[in-house]
Protein backbone atom coordinates (compact mmCIF):
# COMPACT_ATOMS: atom_id res chain seq x y z
CA UNK A 1 0.00 0.00 0.00
CA UNK A 2 1.29 3.38 -0.43
CA UNK A 3 2.70 5.27 2.15
CA UNK A 4 1.25 8.96 1.07
CA UNK A 5 -2.63 9.06 1.06
CA UNK A 6 -3.94 8.24 -2.47
CA UNK A 7 -6.14 11.26 -2.68
CA UNK A 8 -3.05 14.09 -2.24
CA UNK A 9 -1.51 15.58 -4.95
CA UNK A 10 1.72 15.04 -4.94
CA UNK A 11 3.46 16.76 -8.12
CA UNK A 12 1.76 20.34 -7.12
CA UNK A 13 3.68 22.01 -10.30
CA UNK A 14 1.53 20.14 -12.95
CA UNK A 15 -1.03 21.49 -14.82
CA UNK A 16 -5.07 20.61 -15.07
CA UNK A 17 -7.54 20.01 -17.59
CA UNK A 18 -11.18 20.16 -16.98
CA UNK A 19 -13.69 17.48 -17.59
CA UNK A 20 -14.38 18.64 -21.14
CA UNK A 21 -10.92 18.49 -22.63
CA UNK A 22 -10.17 15.34 -20.78
CA UNK A 23 -12.63 13.44 -22.51
CA UNK A 24 -11.68 14.91 -25.75
CA UNK A 25 -8.03 13.33 -24.79
CA UNK A 26 -9.61 10.10 -23.59
CA UNK A 27 -12.06 9.69 -26.57
CA UNK A 28 -8.42 10.51 -29.09
CA UNK A 29 -6.88 7.26 -27.23
CA UNK A 30 -9.63 5.29 -27.07
CA UNK A 31 -11.39 5.35 -30.13
CA UNK A 32 -10.09 8.42 -32.26
CA UNK A 33 -12.79 8.54 -34.96
CA UNK A 34 -14.12 5.68 -37.68
CA UNK A 35 -11.58 4.90 -39.39
CA UNK A 36 -8.40 2.13 -39.72
CA UNK A 37 -10.63 -0.90 -38.70
CA UNK A 38 -12.58 -0.85 -41.77
CA UNK A 39 -11.51 -4.26 -42.60
CA UNK A 40 -14.14 -6.17 -40.28
CA UNK A 41 -16.57 -5.47 -42.31
CA UNK A 42 -15.33 -7.67 -45.48
CA UNK A 43 -13.41 -10.35 -42.81
CA UNK A 44 -16.66 -10.99 -40.50
CA UNK A 45 -19.59 -9.79 -42.99
CA UNK A 46 -22.05 -6.75 -42.09
CA UNK A 47 -24.40 -8.04 -39.96
CA UNK A 48 -21.66 -9.59 -37.55
CA UNK A 49 -19.18 -6.65 -37.87
CA UNK A 50 -22.27 -4.55 -36.61
CA UNK A 51 -23.10 -6.90 -33.36
CA UNK A 52 -19.26 -6.52 -33.12
CA UNK A 53 -19.34 -2.96 -32.55
CA UNK A 54 -22.46 -3.10 -30.66
CA UNK A 55 -21.86 -5.59 -28.11
CA UNK A 56 -17.92 -6.10 -27.84
CA UNK A 57 -18.05 -2.58 -25.88
CA UNK A 58 -20.64 -3.97 -23.62
CA UNK A 59 -18.35 -7.51 -22.84
CA UNK A 60 -15.44 -6.08 -22.74
CA UNK A 61 -14.94 -1.81 -22.30
CA UNK A 62 -17.31 -1.24 -19.97
CA UNK A 63 -15.84 -4.35 -17.09
CA UNK A 64 -12.35 -2.19 -17.96
CA UNK A 65 -13.66 1.18 -18.09
CA UNK A 66 -15.47 0.26 -14.61
CA UNK A 67 -12.04 -1.50 -13.23
CA UNK A 68 -10.54 1.77 -14.17
CA UNK A 69 -12.89 4.00 -12.13
CA UNK A 70 -12.56 2.36 -9.13
CA UNK A 71 -8.81 2.61 -9.46
CA UNK A 72 -8.70 5.63 -10.34
CA UNK A 73 -11.09 6.77 -7.28
CA UNK A 74 -8.89 5.14 -4.84
CA UNK A 75 -5.44 5.75 -6.06
CA UNK A 76 -5.49 9.21 -8.56
CA UNK A 77 -1.69 9.17 -8.37
CA UNK A 78 0.42 9.60 -11.55
CA UNK A 79 1.47 6.71 -13.32
CA UNK A 80 -1.61 5.18 -12.77
CA UNK A 81 -1.64 1.63 -13.33
CA UNK A 82 1.83 1.13 -13.00
CA UNK A 83 1.67 2.66 -9.93
CA UNK A 84 -1.53 0.22 -8.97
CA UNK A 85 0.00 -3.03 -10.60
CA UNK A 86 3.13 -1.61 -7.67
CA UNK A 87 1.25 -1.31 -4.94
CA UNK A 88 -0.89 -4.79 -5.45
CA UNK A 89 1.92 -6.99 -6.36
CA UNK A 90 5.54 -5.15 -5.33
CA UNK A 91 8.19 -4.22 -7.31
CA UNK A 92 8.70 -7.34 -9.45
CA UNK A 93 5.27 -7.26 -11.37
CA UNK A 94 4.91 -3.20 -10.73
CA UNK A 95 8.29 -2.61 -12.91
CA UNK A 96 6.93 -5.07 -15.68
CA UNK A 97 3.61 -3.13 -15.98
CA UNK A 98 5.51 -0.05 -16.35
CA UNK A 99 8.16 -1.20 -18.32
CA UNK A 100 6.15 -3.15 -20.45
CA UNK A 101 3.78 -0.67 -21.55
CA UNK A 102 6.27 2.04 -22.20
CA UNK A 103 8.45 0.09 -24.37
CA UNK A 104 5.27 -1.19 -25.93
CA UNK A 105 3.82 2.06 -26.73
CA UNK A 106 7.54 3.16 -28.58
CA UNK A 107 6.02 0.20 -31.09
CA UNK A 108 2.63 2.19 -31.23
CA UNK A 109 3.80 5.65 -31.20
CA UNK A 110 5.95 5.21 -34.33
CA UNK A 111 2.99 3.31 -35.84
CA UNK A 112 1.06 6.46 -36.16
CA UNK A 113 3.91 8.49 -37.06
CA UNK A 114 4.01 5.93 -40.25
CA UNK A 115 0.59 6.00 -40.94
CA UNK A 116 0.59 9.92 -41.35
CA UNK A 117 3.61 9.65 -43.28
CA UNK A 118 1.35 7.24 -45.03
CA UNK A 119 -1.44 9.80 -45.02
CA UNK A 120 0.84 12.00 -46.74
CA UNK A 121 1.89 9.18 -49.04
CA UNK A 122 -1.45 8.89 -50.74
CA UNK A 123 -0.99 12.39 -52.21
CA UNK A 124 2.37 12.93 -53.43
CA UNK A 125 4.78 10.41 -53.90
CA UNK A 126 7.71 9.54 -51.13
CA UNK A 127 10.75 8.23 -51.01
CA UNK A 128 11.48 5.87 -48.42
CA UNK A 129 13.62 8.52 -46.44
CA UNK A 130 11.55 11.36 -47.15
CA UNK A 131 8.50 9.06 -45.00
CA UNK A 132 10.63 8.43 -42.26
CA UNK A 133 11.23 12.35 -42.23
CA UNK A 134 7.70 12.97 -42.35
CA UNK A 135 6.71 10.30 -39.75
CA UNK A 136 10.07 12.13 -37.36
CA UNK A 137 8.57 15.90 -38.01
CA UNK A 138 5.09 14.46 -36.88
CA UNK A 139 6.81 12.98 -33.80
CA UNK A 140 8.67 15.52 -32.98
CA UNK A 141 5.57 18.12 -33.08
CA UNK A 142 4.00 16.08 -30.85
CA UNK A 143 6.44 15.74 -28.32
CA UNK A 144 6.70 19.65 -28.62
CA UNK A 145 2.98 19.89 -27.83
CA UNK A 146 3.07 17.39 -24.87
CA UNK A 147 6.42 19.52 -23.64
CA UNK A 148 4.16 22.73 -23.65
CA UNK A 149 1.69 20.33 -21.16
CA UNK A 150 -1.62 18.59 -20.65
CA UNK A 151 -3.62 22.20 -20.80
CA UNK A 152 -2.47 22.69 -24.39
CA UNK A 153 -2.94 18.94 -25.53
CA UNK A 154 -6.21 18.88 -23.85
CA UNK A 155 -7.74 22.13 -25.41
CA UNK A 156 -6.29 21.20 -28.90
CA UNK A 157 -7.59 17.79 -28.80
CA UNK A 158 -10.95 19.37 -27.73
CA UNK A 159 -11.03 21.54 -31.17
CA UNK A 160 -9.28 19.36 -33.25
CA UNK A 161 -11.63 16.57 -32.47
CA UNK A 162 -15.13 18.39 -33.01
CA UNK A 163 -13.81 19.44 -35.57
CA UNK A 164 -13.00 15.98 -37.87
CA UNK A 165 -16.69 14.95 -36.60
CA UNK A 166 -18.42 17.56 -38.62
CA UNK A 167 -17.59 15.51 -42.18
CA UNK A 168 -18.02 12.33 -40.06
CA UNK A 169 -21.78 13.35 -39.23
CA UNK A 170 -22.25 14.96 -42.67
CA UNK A 171 -21.38 11.45 -44.18
CA UNK A 172 -23.71 9.84 -41.41
CA UNK A 173 -26.34 11.74 -42.63
CA UNK A 174 -26.13 11.51 -46.23
CA UNK A 175 -25.38 8.33 -46.18
CA UNK A 176 -29.02 7.37 -44.68
CA UNK A 177 -30.66 9.33 -47.03
CA UNK A 178 -29.05 7.81 -49.69
CA UNK A 179 -30.11 4.84 -48.31
CA UNK A 180 -30.84 1.11 -50.75
CA UNK A 181 -29.31 -1.75 -48.64
CA UNK A 182 -30.30 -3.40 -45.05
CA UNK A 183 -26.15 -3.02 -43.32
CA UNK A 184 -26.96 -5.70 -41.50
CA UNK A 185 -27.46 -8.26 -44.82
CA UNK A 186 -25.51 -10.76 -45.42
CA UNK A 187 -24.96 -11.64 -41.33
CA UNK A 188 -21.72 -13.34 -42.50
CA UNK A 189 -19.01 -13.25 -44.78
CA UNK A 190 -19.75 -16.83 -46.53
CA UNK A 191 -16.18 -16.43 -48.35
CA UNK A 192 -14.31 -16.70 -45.04
CA UNK A 193 -13.34 -19.42 -42.65
CA UNK A 194 -14.80 -19.40 -39.45
CA UNK A 195 -11.57 -18.56 -37.59
CA UNK A 196 -11.39 -15.36 -40.05
CA UNK A 197 -15.38 -14.51 -39.22
CA UNK A 198 -15.10 -15.29 -35.55
CA UNK A 199 -10.99 -14.60 -34.94
CA UNK A 200 -9.87 -12.00 -36.76
CA UNK A 201 -12.92 -10.10 -37.07
CA UNK A 202 -13.72 -10.24 -33.27
CA UNK A 203 -9.98 -9.70 -32.46
CA UNK A 204 -10.04 -6.31 -34.23
CA UNK A 205 -13.33 -4.85 -32.81
CA UNK A 206 -11.60 -5.81 -29.00
CA UNK A 207 -8.75 -3.81 -30.36
CA UNK A 208 -10.53 -0.48 -31.10
CA UNK A 209 -12.87 -0.94 -28.04
CA UNK A 210 -9.36 -1.27 -25.89
CA UNK A 211 -7.05 1.45 -24.10
CA UNK A 212 -9.64 2.71 -21.20
CA UNK A 213 -7.30 2.27 -18.65
CA UNK A 214 -4.04 4.29 -20.43
CA UNK A 215 -4.71 7.91 -19.31
CA UNK A 216 -4.96 7.14 -15.53
CA UNK A 217 -1.18 7.94 -16.39
CA UNK A 218 -2.25 11.18 -16.10
CA UNK A 219 -4.41 10.92 -13.21
CA UNK A 220 -2.90 13.96 -10.93
CA UNK A 221 -2.91 16.56 -14.18
CA UNK A 222 -6.81 16.27 -14.18
CA UNK A 223 -9.04 18.48 -11.87
CA UNK A 224 -11.07 16.47 -9.73
CA UNK A 225 -9.64 12.62 -10.61
CA UNK A 226 -12.13 10.88 -8.12
CA UNK A 227 -15.22 12.42 -10.00
CA UNK A 228 -13.92 13.52 -13.82
CA UNK A 229 -12.45 10.65 -14.41
CA UNK A 230 -15.32 7.51 -13.74
CA UNK A 231 -17.63 10.34 -15.30
CA UNK A 232 -15.14 10.78 -18.49
CA UNK A 233 -15.18 6.83 -18.93
CA UNK A 234 -19.33 6.71 -18.90
CA UNK A 235 -19.05 9.64 -21.46
CA UNK A 236 -16.17 8.08 -23.91
CA UNK A 237 -17.71 4.36 -24.07
CA UNK A 238 -21.06 5.14 -25.66
CA UNK A 239 -19.93 8.26 -27.85
CA UNK A 240 -16.99 5.47 -29.50
CA UNK A 241 -19.82 3.20 -30.13
CA UNK A 242 -22.08 6.07 -31.60
CA UNK A 243 -19.29 7.55 -33.66
CA UNK A 244 -18.02 4.17 -34.83
CA UNK A 245 -21.41 1.85 -35.99
CA UNK A 246 -23.58 5.27 -37.58
CA UNK A 247 -21.08 5.94 -39.91
CA UNK A 248 -19.63 2.19 -40.99
CA UNK A 249 -23.64 1.63 -40.74
CA UNK A 250 -24.94 4.93 -43.06
CA UNK A 251 -22.27 3.49 -45.60
CA UNK A 252 -23.42 0.34 -45.56
CA UNK A 253 -27.06 1.51 -46.54
CA UNK A 254 -25.85 3.71 -49.51
CA UNK A 255 -23.48 1.26 -50.79
CA UNK A 256 -24.03 -2.42 -50.31
CA UNK A 257 -20.70 -3.31 -51.67
CA UNK A 258 -19.40 -4.99 -48.32
CA UNK A 259 -16.76 -6.66 -49.59
CA UNK A 260 -14.90 -3.79 -51.26
CA UNK A 261 -14.58 -2.73 -47.21
CA UNK A 262 -11.05 -2.57 -46.76
CA UNK A 263 -8.59 -0.81 -44.02
CA UNK A 264 -9.54 3.33 -45.33
CA UNK A 265 -12.42 2.13 -47.37
CA UNK A 266 -14.35 4.51 -45.46
CA UNK A 267 -12.95 7.80 -47.29
CA UNK A 268 -13.65 6.23 -50.57
CA UNK A 269 -17.12 5.45 -49.69
CA UNK A 270 -17.35 9.50 -48.85
CA UNK A 271 -16.59 10.31 -52.40
CA UNK A 272 -19.17 7.50 -53.29
CA UNK A 273 -22.04 8.88 -51.38
CA UNK A 274 -21.01 12.53 -51.58
CA UNK A 275 -18.50 13.03 -53.97
CA UNK A 276 -14.89 14.28 -54.40
CA UNK A 277 -15.27 17.31 -51.46
CA UNK A 278 -16.80 14.99 -49.27
CA UNK A 279 -14.30 12.77 -50.07
CA UNK A 280 -11.19 15.27 -49.15
CA UNK A 281 -13.03 16.00 -46.39
CA UNK A 282 -13.12 12.70 -45.12
CA UNK A 283 -9.62 11.61 -45.56
CA UNK A 284 -8.75 15.25 -43.36
CA UNK A 285 -10.57 14.11 -40.91
CA UNK A 286 -9.10 10.78 -40.84
CA UNK A 287 -5.50 12.42 -40.57
CA UNK A 288 -6.46 14.94 -37.97
CA UNK A 289 -7.97 11.78 -35.55
CA UNK A 290 -4.45 9.93 -36.34
CA UNK A 291 -3.06 12.99 -35.38
CA UNK A 292 -4.72 13.21 -31.61
CA UNK A 293 -4.43 9.63 -31.20
CA UNK A 294 -0.39 9.66 -31.47
CA UNK A 295 -1.01 12.91 -29.47
CA UNK A 296 -2.79 10.97 -26.73
CA UNK A 297 -0.52 8.23 -26.72
CA UNK A 298 2.13 10.52 -26.23
CA UNK A 299 0.70 11.93 -23.56
CA UNK A 300 -0.07 9.07 -21.25
CA UNK A 301 3.44 6.88 -22.13
CA UNK A 302 5.65 9.83 -21.14
CA UNK A 303 4.23 10.15 -17.76
CA UNK A 304 5.57 5.89 -16.78
CA UNK A 305 9.00 6.54 -17.43
CA UNK A 306 8.59 9.98 -15.14
CA UNK A 307 7.01 7.73 -12.07
CA UNK A 308 9.18 4.88 -12.58
CA UNK A 309 12.57 6.96 -12.40
CA UNK A 310 10.40 8.83 -8.97
CA UNK A 311 10.83 5.14 -7.77
CA UNK A 312 14.62 4.57 -8.52
CA UNK A 313 13.69 2.45 -11.77
CA UNK A 314 15.38 4.88 -14.25
CA UNK A 315 17.48 8.23 -13.75
CA UNK A 316 16.34 10.79 -11.72
CA UNK A 317 16.63 13.36 -14.64
CA UNK A 318 13.15 11.80 -15.96
CA UNK A 319 11.96 12.66 -12.68
CA UNK A 320 12.70 16.49 -13.32
CA UNK A 321 9.27 18.51 -14.54
CA UNK A 322 10.33 21.82 -16.75
CA UNK A 323 10.43 24.76 -14.62
CA UNK A 324 7.33 26.33 -16.41
CA UNK A 325 5.14 23.64 -18.16
CA UNK A 326 5.20 21.35 -15.40
CA UNK A 327 5.81 18.42 -17.70
CA UNK A 328 8.72 15.57 -17.88
CA UNK A 329 10.62 17.20 -20.45
CA UNK A 330 13.32 14.53 -20.61
CA UNK A 331 11.36 11.32 -20.51
CA UNK A 332 8.66 13.39 -23.14
CA UNK A 333 12.00 13.88 -25.52
CA UNK A 334 13.52 10.44 -24.72
CA UNK A 335 10.44 8.79 -25.83
CA UNK A 336 10.00 10.50 -28.91
CA UNK A 337 13.53 10.15 -29.92
CA UNK A 338 12.85 6.29 -29.76
CA UNK A 339 9.95 6.14 -31.62
CA UNK A 340 11.51 8.11 -34.95
CA UNK A 341 13.85 5.26 -34.74
CA UNK A 342 11.41 2.77 -34.59
CA UNK A 343 9.52 4.67 -37.55
CA UNK A 344 11.36 2.82 -40.52
CA UNK A 345 9.40 -0.51 -39.63
CA UNK A 346 5.97 -1.17 -41.17
CA UNK A 347 2.84 -0.06 -39.88
CA UNK A 348 1.81 -3.89 -39.42
CA UNK A 349 4.73 -5.23 -37.81
CA UNK A 350 4.73 -1.93 -35.01
CA UNK A 351 1.12 -2.75 -34.02
CA UNK A 352 1.36 -7.01 -33.95
CA UNK A 353 4.46 -6.06 -31.69
CA UNK A 354 2.67 -3.81 -29.41
CA UNK A 355 -0.20 -6.03 -29.07
CA UNK A 356 1.13 -8.17 -26.79
CA UNK A 357 3.06 -5.68 -24.30
CA UNK A 358 -0.54 -3.87 -24.01
CA UNK A 359 -2.66 -6.92 -23.57
CA UNK A 360 -0.19 -7.76 -20.74
CA UNK A 361 -0.32 -4.25 -18.92
CA UNK A 362 -4.13 -4.35 -19.47
CA UNK A 363 -4.27 -8.05 -17.68
CA UNK A 364 -1.93 -6.87 -14.73
CA UNK A 365 -4.17 -3.59 -14.17
CA UNK A 366 -7.57 -6.10 -13.81
CA UNK A 367 -5.02 -8.33 -11.24
CA UNK A 368 -4.45 -5.00 -9.84
CA UNK A 369 -8.38 -4.21 -8.97
CA UNK A 370 -9.01 -7.82 -7.30
CA UNK A 371 -5.73 -7.73 -5.15
CA UNK A 372 -6.03 -4.44 -3.50
CA UNK A 373 -10.08 -5.21 -2.84
CA UNK A 374 -9.19 -7.77 -0.78
CA UNK A 375 -5.68 -6.71 0.82
CA UNK A 376 -7.11 -2.99 1.22
CA UNK A 377 -10.81 -3.41 1.48
CA UNK A 378 -10.64 0.37 3.67
CA UNK A 379 -8.55 2.31 0.92
CA UNK A 380 -11.22 4.65 0.12
CA UNK A 381 -13.16 4.26 -3.18
CA UNK A 382 -15.81 7.35 -4.09
CA UNK A 383 -16.53 4.10 -7.01
CA UNK A 384 -17.08 0.89 -6.75
CA UNK A 385 -17.51 -2.24 -9.36
CA UNK A 386 -20.94 -3.01 -8.57
CA UNK A 387 -21.74 -6.47 -8.47
CA UNK A 388 -20.18 -7.57 -4.96
CA UNK A 389 -17.93 -10.93 -5.93
CA UNK A 390 -20.00 -11.68 -8.93
CA UNK A 391 -19.35 -8.34 -10.41
CA UNK A 392 -15.39 -8.69 -9.53
CA UNK A 393 -15.13 -11.86 -11.26
CA UNK A 394 -17.07 -10.07 -14.28
CA UNK A 395 -15.25 -7.29 -14.81
CA UNK A 396 -11.71 -9.07 -14.12
CA UNK A 397 -11.88 -12.52 -16.24
CA UNK A 398 -14.25 -11.39 -19.07
CA UNK A 399 -11.55 -9.19 -20.66
CA UNK A 400 -8.59 -11.44 -19.83
CA UNK A 401 -10.84 -14.12 -21.70
CA UNK A 402 -11.26 -11.88 -24.59
CA UNK A 403 -7.74 -10.75 -24.94
CA UNK A 404 -6.72 -14.11 -24.93
CA UNK A 405 -8.92 -14.96 -28.23
CA UNK A 406 -7.38 -12.01 -29.61
CA UNK A 407 -3.66 -13.29 -29.24
CA UNK A 408 -4.67 -16.49 -30.16
CA UNK A 409 -6.10 -15.47 -33.77
CA UNK A 410 -3.10 -12.95 -33.97
CA UNK A 411 -0.86 -12.51 -37.02
CA UNK A 412 1.69 -15.48 -36.55
CA UNK A 413 4.65 -12.90 -36.53
CA UNK A 414 3.44 -11.47 -33.27
CA UNK A 415 3.08 -14.97 -31.95
CA UNK A 416 6.60 -15.09 -32.36
CA UNK A 417 8.22 -11.52 -31.13
CA UNK A 418 5.51 -10.62 -28.91
CA UNK A 419 6.73 -13.01 -26.14
CA UNK A 420 10.09 -12.14 -27.03
CA UNK A 421 9.42 -8.65 -26.05
CA UNK A 422 7.68 -9.63 -22.96
CA UNK A 423 10.60 -11.59 -21.97
CA UNK A 424 13.41 -8.45 -21.90
CA UNK A 425 10.92 -7.39 -19.13
CA UNK A 426 12.55 -9.60 -16.46
CA UNK A 427 16.47 -9.38 -18.08
CA UNK A 428 15.61 -5.16 -18.13
CA UNK A 429 14.48 -5.81 -14.17
CA UNK A 430 17.63 -8.08 -13.22
CA UNK A 431 20.06 -5.20 -14.74
CA UNK A 432 17.96 -2.39 -13.56
CA UNK A 433 17.62 -3.80 -9.79
CA UNK A 434 20.69 -4.08 -9.62
CA UNK A 435 21.51 -0.83 -10.03
CA UNK A 436 18.26 0.81 -8.37
CA UNK A 437 19.16 3.72 -6.06
CA UNK A 438 15.51 4.33 -3.97
CA UNK A 439 14.63 8.31 -4.40
CA UNK A 440 13.72 9.43 -0.94
CA UNK A 441 10.52 10.89 -1.77
CA UNK A 442 9.50 7.16 -3.23
CA UNK A 443 6.17 5.64 -2.89
CA UNK A 444 6.47 2.33 -1.10
CA UNK A 445 4.39 -0.28 -2.15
Amino acid sequence: MFSQPATAPRHRELQHITLAPFVAVLYAYCAGGPFGFEAMVSTSGPGLSLIFILVVPLLFSVPIALATAEMATAMPVEGGFYRWTRAAFGDFWGFHCGWWNWTGTFFMSAAYGVLMADYIGELLPLTRTEHWLIAAAFLASVGYLNIRGIRLVGNLTLVLLLLALVPVAIFTAQGFAHARFNPFHPFLASDKSWRETFGVGLALALWIYSGYEQLSTVSEEIEQPERNFPLGLALVVPLAVITFFLPIAAGLAALGNWQAWDTGYIVQAARQVSGARMETAMFAAAAVCTFVLLESTVLAATRLPFAMAEDGYFHSALARLHPRFGTPIRAIVLSVLICAVLAVFSLTQLIAIYAWLRVATSVMTLLSLWRLRRTTPNLPRRFLVPGGRFGMATVVLLPILFFAWALLNSDPQSRLWGPICLALGPLAYFFISRRKIRHPAERQP
